[in-house]
């Protein structure tokens, strides 16, 4: 208990009420800062991130442009039974699925059993059922005959006459194209490992040693490097480049049963679509500095300390990301809300602005206009706010990380409206990794360095087929077909934004 002295004057009380209250301000300051991170180590330890933020705002106030909007919850209606129960139909139901016009259809015709001799047929009623064959494996059989002409039939040395083999993916190997390139989409887009692609023949009845399978993933990792090689180029050519990168375990061949943490480094091409993955065997920046020690253009990271090398050099302009700018807003919601909340209903403001052009399919230089007359204003009131704002809180707070997060970064986190063509984010870049998330909690860890980068390859060329919609399978099989005997300086024909299938 603090105790007064009984002989205090009121000037002197009301200055120690004022200590009191800056003591309190402090110790609650204090308190948030800890309570902010026992709950960073318990979301790291059991709880999943989240990204999501709802304020209450009037009718009239923009929304941020991904925030999903729940269905109403249907209102709740009695239900009166007697001796028969019934049910109004559900109503706005979307009916029955619409079946694709482009399947093959078999048709079955279904005569009556009654006797219809003399009758005559007024219409008929068509029912759609969809239906599965499962892929079934077969032999190509390549028979090729022989000739010789009739005098060199008794000669020792004739010459026949046959015709030549195509030529294969794997030279003398049994796997034709479609088999090779179904195992690559079953392994790095449906996420199913090699041992279980063994079970699955062994329901076909046939015995496939995983050496075999192994042995064929690396003949056709041979194959397409040439491919990799012209996409990477591609990629790296390109003006705009969004960067992000991964973890994946890798098992350590000099210690048994142990992995160590490597990394896949994603670079995204948004103007052509065009997706490449890069293994390295850590996180430093040395992946990066040498795959991007040519790069010229725009480069949009998070803010990983090992991209600031870059701002360095004068042919590459720093983009940073606004979605990692505004996650630590989020995570201040619960310590400071009113003030938490004004810079996400900024943030709110930003990309619904972002969300307009995209519905209303902007080219990049009106939606530069758009960015200078409404995006910038926004930005220069926030950039305003955050600068007297920091000035006080305590900077190991919730708030006080977010804003210095953001203050060292301003201008880069602007640079995006420099070009309409530019992101307000690298979300598209964290997307194209998903698909190793995915692969992760399948497989567990790659094989070997070796092993990561086989699937740095795979993950580029189907990474780039999802994001152009292509079929991967379709892409992979012509490919394969027709790789052994391209010629190398047209290779980037066969890239699949670039193949017509």
């Amino acid at each position: 208990m603090h105790l007064v002295p009984e002989n205090i004057t009121p000037e002197q009380l009301l200055e120690e009420n004022q200590k009191l209250k800056a003591e309190n301000i402090l110790l609650e300051s204090r308190i948030n800062e800890m309570q902010f991170q026992i709950d960073q180590m318990s979301r790291l330890l059991y709880g999943a991130k989240r990204e999501r933020f709802v304020r209450n705002v009037d009718e009239n106030q923009l929304t941020l442009p991904f925030e999903v909007k729940e269905d109403p919850a249907p209102e709740k209606q009695e239900e009166v039974i007697t001796y028969v129960r019934s049910k109004t139909k559900r109503e706005n139901h979307p009916g029955r699925l619409a079946l694709p016009a482009h399947l093959p259809v078999e048709e079955i015709i279904i005569e009556p059993n009654e006797d219809t001799t003399g009758m005559k047929c007024i219409g008929k009623e068509i029912t759609d059922q969809l239906e599965l064959v499962p892929a079934k494996l077969y032999i190509k059989r390549y028979i090729r005959p022989k000739y010789i002409k009739p005098a060199d039939e008794t000669s020792l040395n004739h010459v026949g006459v046959i015709a030549d083999l195509p030529v294969f993916p794997i030279e003398k190997g049994i796997a034709g194209p479609g088999l090779l390139a179904q195992i690559m989409v079953d392994k790095f887009v449906d996420h199913l490992p090699i041992y279980r692609q063994i079970e699955r023949f062994k329901r076909e009845g046939i015995t496939m040693p995983s050496s075999t399978l192994n042995g064929w993933q690396e003949a056709v990792c041979n194959l397409l490097e040439p491919l990799y090689d012209t996409l990477k180029y591609r990629v790296l050519s390109q003006g705009y480049i969004q960067v992000d990168e991964t973890p994946i375990q890798v098992l350590d061949k000099t210690k048994k049963g142990k992995t160590h943490r490597g990394y896949h480094w994603v670079y995204y091409s948004p103007l052509e679509k065009t997706v490449l993955f890069d293994y390295n065997d850590g996180r430093s920046r040395e992946g990066p500095s040498r795959l991007l020690k040519d790069f010229k253009g725009y480069l949009q990271t998070d803010g990983y300390n090992v991209y600031d090398m870059f701002s360095k050099n004068k042919a590459i302009t720093m983009l940073n990301c606004m979605a990692h700018a505004r996650r630590g807003f989020e995570k201040a919601l619960e310590y400071d809300k009113p003030r938490a909340e004004y810079a996400m209903g900024m943030f709110q403001k930003l990309y619904a602005i972002e969300q307009k052009a995209r519905d209303q399919s902007y080219t990049p230089e009106q939606r530069h206009k758009l960015r200078l007359d409404e995006s910038l204003p926004i930005l220069n009131e926030l950039g305003k706010w955050m600068a007297e704002t920091y000035k006080t809180v305590l900077p190991k707070s919730a708030l006080g990380k977010a804003i210095a997060y953001c203050i060292p970064r301003w201008d880069n986190l602007l640079a995006y409206l420099n070009d309409g063509s530019l992101e307000i984010d690298n979300n598209l870049a964290e997307n194209a990794i998903r698909p190793i998330a995915l692969g992760r909690k399948n497989y567990l860890f790659a094989g070997s360095a070796r092993g990561a980068e086989r699937a740095a390859m795979f993950y580029s060329f189907f990474g780039t087929c999802k994001k152009n919609d292509i079929n991967p399978f379709e892409w992979l099989k012509k490919v394969l077909e027709v790789i052994p005997t391209y010629k190398v300086s047209k290779l980037s024909d066969l890239l699949p934004q670039n193949l017509n299938l």
